[in-house]
């Protein structure tokens, strides 16, 4: 499966911190639970590939809406 398809599966996301100082993503569905533990700035890295990641779908979204008008 690659980032680009589309999938059934239901999944929750918690996201907070740890009592050790650590950013939890804390996955759990289809029978499996994944956390994940990261210092606060892989976290940030990551919060901000997110951002990146949103704004190019937003673009995305916006072009295949321009095009079917």
């Amino acid at each position: 499966m690659g980032i680009n398809d589309e999938s059934d599966i239901d999944a929750n996301l918690q996201i907070g911190p740890t009592s050790l100082g650590m950013v939890r993503l804390y996955v759990e569905g289809g029978g499996i639970e994944l956390p994940m533990d990261f210092e606060p700035e892989e976290a940030e890295e990551i919060a901000e590939e997110l951002r990146v990641a949103a704004q190019q779908a937003r673009a995305l979204a916006d072009g295949a809406k321009s095009k079917k008008k």
